[in-house]
């Protein structure tokens, strides 16, 4: 049974008005706590999106490296976390919230039950704008529970506080400072999917095998969903401009899922459904070009040099997220700009 569009949105409203007060006035509590332990915790991120998920990574490596000892549990939706955690090894179990709850209604719940059957030390609510996040942080058996709202404090200290994947390992800094645990002042991890030797060299030969000769690789992935999705038109055009400027570069274009091409397949195309096969594929070219989609945070959660382009959501909540990538809004900067932003990152 399909269920109803306004269901969900009914659902989303519910969910907002039942938690929006839950967190607010947690962090004005905190007492100071000298000789903390913290040995088992939670990261809850109901969320199926590959994007958000992956953004997901830099607050479990946070975790991971600040308590190296204690063992980590993610509250997540949908059945993609192993697959990214796979390599993590302070990950002790994943309890996946079905994609579709009103499908697998026993499952959906059996998943809220296990929030109360496990005792944490600490729980964590990975972003500050999830109502189940909210929600399942208020469930918890936790002794301590960090709710990581908006810190207007932190946003005017931190150019980046903005960004989903930065904001709320600044927050947990900040809280962990009134537990009585010493100030971080390390760079924060990026996003980091943590693929293994065999994969990388598997990724490489596969390219080689589109490519057939030793050239440096441009990639690109022409979808995304609804409105941040340009138009074939656009593609075209920015294509033209990559091969006059970037004339002894391979170019090829990595396909989504429902194996669709922006470009018409008009360059050699590479397709798969496996994620970290996908990710091992971009971790072998020079720079990937994309939309604001779950991709392009994989090409960033494997090192790749990313140009994110957006022109609907917010640059600055949700930008790739490496050293070497950037993003622009296409409504202000023109392809002339992009394509000198692209040769300053392959010249590096």
């Amino acid at each position: 049974m399909k269920v109803p569009k306004q269901l969900n949105v009914f659902r989303r409203k519910l969910m907002h008005n039942i938690t929006k007060n839950i967190g607010k006035s947690s962090s004005s509590t905190i007492l100071h706590v000298q000789n903390t332990t913290i040995k088992k915790i939670l990261i809850s991120r109901p969320n199926h999106r590959l994007g958000n998920l992956l953004l997901l990574t830099p607050i479990v490596q946070e975790v991971a490296n600040t308590f190296p000892n204690a063992r980590i549990d993610l509250f997540v939706k949908g059945s993609i976390s192993p697959t990214i955690f796979k390599n993590y090894e302070n990950i002790d179990q994943i309890i996946q919230l079905p994609k579709k709850p009103f499908k697998n209604i026993f499952k959906y719940i059996n998943g809220w039950f296990l929030l109360r059957w496990k005792k944490y030390d600490l729980v964590i609510n990975s972003t500050h704008g999830s109502s189940s996040g909210k929600l399942s942080t208020r469930l918890a058996n936790a002794q301590y529970k960090f709710y990581s709202e908006w810190d207007d404090e932190l946003h005017l200290k931190y150019s980046d506080y903005q960004h989903s994947a930065k904001n709320v390992i600044y927050n947990l800094r900040k809280f962990l400072t009134q537990l009585g645990f010493e100030e971080n002042t390390s760079r924060l991890p990026y996003l980091n999917i943590k693929l293994d030797k065999d994969e990388i060299e598997t990724g490489k030969r596969k390219l080689t095998q589109i490519n057939n000769n030793n050239n440096k690789t441009i990639c690109l992935f022409t979808n995304a969903t609804g409105d941040k999705c340009y138009s074939e038109d656009w593609w075209n055009s920015f294509y033209g401009h990559l091969q006059s400027e970037f004339p002894d570069y391979n170019f090829v274009e990595l396909l989504p899922v429902e194996n669709i091409s922006k470009l018409n397949f008009k360059i050699p195309t590479f397709y798969s459904t496996d994620i970290r096969e996908m990710g091992a594929f971009i971790a072998n070219t020079s720079i990937f070009i994309a939309a604001d989609n779950g991709v392009m945070h994989l090409s960033g959660a494997v090192g790749t040099p990313t140009a994110g382009l957006f022109s609907v959501t917010n640059e600055h909540m949700y930008k790739p997220y490496n050293d070497k990538s950037f993003s622009v809004n296409t409504n202000n900067v023109n392809e002339n700009e992009i394509l000198d932003l692209i040769k300053k990152v392959l010249q590096e």
